[in-house]
């Protein structure tokens, strides 16, 4: 059914583009030609990697439209074509890939190995936490971005913006079951965009909940919140409450840990890799398992310690100097491809 929909689409041109007819662009490769480019390095999947026959490196983060093809927000209106029109050119074009992670790259192997991507060809770079975060947050900083945003004293915390994967609505459902269990009225502060008719539809869902759950005073919307003001966010949270259904790996897990957050997350394939036993891992389907994740570590301050401690052990595992010595051969390695094979699109 969701195939004959997708042929349709094609058929009457309804702007959806169809991944096996690439549409070139000479107006930007003769463009990056004249600047004397010969590789182009795409730290996310752009439809220029291809449409412009030079040689390229992409990194491709995550295929959830091929994995969880439920979700809207990588399916919807066209969104499901768009997407592998993109990844799967990208993919099968590319000098060489970039995945985030071992499953990642599995991800990338499964799905496009059949049109010619090879394991040698799919390099990991695992994410290091955003640049513009500090660890040393002075107390005179941390009161600023508290009574800017009128921040209670204790709060859980989540930066993300109000798509249906990110699991909004069962943190709440599960703040309103420890309330209703053990009279636990815990703050929750979320930090994220809500425009658009997908990511309204769930922010309003959200209010919604929290109204006829009765823990509307609890929940902090603070929408888009500036990058100099993260660093405190995280700083002041009991932990980071991140329920998603999307991986393999994520970003705000990271950063967590680097900011001394304790960390629940899901217990999903690809993120439970990625964090082992430094998270409470949760089954992201389940508002119980949710509540009971939120319950221990909310009241098991100790708890809470061992976990920053072994994110910290894992952030240190893998530092900005080997993300860069990483780096540095990927794009060596790419050079050295290219010198022995040439650009894998400049004969299609």
């Amino acid at each position: 059914h969701v195939d004959a929909v997708r042929r349709l689409r094609r058929r009457f041109k309804l702007n959806v583009p169809n991944p096996e007819v690439v549409r070139f662009n000479p107006e930007m490769s003769q463009w990056f030609r004249q600047l004397d480019v010969d590789l182009m390095f795409y730290t996310a999947p752009n439809t220029l990697s291809f449409e412009t026959k030079l040689p390229y490196v992409m990194a491709i983060h995550d295929l959830q439209h091929r994995l969880q093809p439920e979700f809207p927000e990588v399916s919807a209106d066209g969104e499901w074509e768009r997407r592998e029109y993109m990844f799967r050119n990208g993919a099968r074009y590319a000098t060489l890939l970039l995945a985030d992670s071992e499953v990642g790259k599995e991800d990338i192997l499964n799905f496009y190995g059949p049109f010619g991507v090879t394991a040698d060809r799919v390099k990991v770079l695992p994410f290091l936490p955003a640049c513009y975060l500090t660890s040393d947050v002075s107390e005179g900083e941390r009161q600023r971005v508290q009574a800017v945003y009128n921040l209670p004293e204790n709060y859980l915390f989540y930066p993300a913006q109000f798509w249906p994967h990110k699991n909004h609505a069962r943190i709440i459902k599960a703040l309103g079951l420890l309330k209703r269990g053990h009279n636990l009225k815990i703050p929750l502060v979320l930090a994220g965009s809500h425009t658009g008719n997908i990511r309204e539809s769930i922010f309003n869902e959200v209010v919604s909940l929290a109204s006829k759950l009765g823990i509307e005073k609890e929940i902090r919307c603070l929408g888009y919140v500036p990058d100099s003001d993260m660093s405190s966010l995280y700083g002041g949270a009991v932990a980071l409450v991140m329920p998603t259904f999307f991986g393999p790996t994520n970003i705000p897990v990271l950063e967590a840990w680097s900011l001394g957050c304790a960390v629940l997350t899901s217990d999903i394939r690809g993120i439970r890799e990625q964090v082992g036993d430094a998270a409470i891992r949760v089954d992201p389907k389940s508002v119980e398992a949710i509540a009971d994740g939120i319950y221990r570590l909310w009241t098991d301050e100790d708890l809470r310690c061992s976990l920053i401690e072994r994110g910290r052990q894992r952030l240190a595992a893998y530092t900005a100097d080997d993300y860069g010595r990483r780096l540095i051969e990927i794009v060596e390695n790419a050079r050295t491809l290219l010198r022995s094979e040439g650009p894998r699109i400049a004969s299609h």
